[in-house]
């Protein structure tokens, strides 16, 4: 299984991208940015702790959005 998410700074034109890969018994994230590279491998279990963590972040980020300031 492959995955790639991309975006494209259109101001600096600066792409970042990520690349997720299922490898023998690690999932491996490759990052770029602009002309670097940062790979990461990860057992299952850290990639599913990752997940947890993401999801837990993404459900605060969007309960934050819905808070109005006055």
């Amino acid at each position: 299984m492959y995955c790639q998410i991309g975006v494209t700074d259109m101001v600096n034109e600066i792409e970042r991208k990520i690349d997720i890969e299922i490898e023998r018994n690690r999932i491996r994230i490759s990052i770029f940015h602009g002309e670097d590279e940062q790979v990461i491998k990860l057992t299952l279990e850290e990639a599913e702790e990752l997940a947890e963590i993401l999801e837990k972040v993404l459900d605060d980020y969007s309960k934050r959005k819905q808070i109005r300031i006055d």
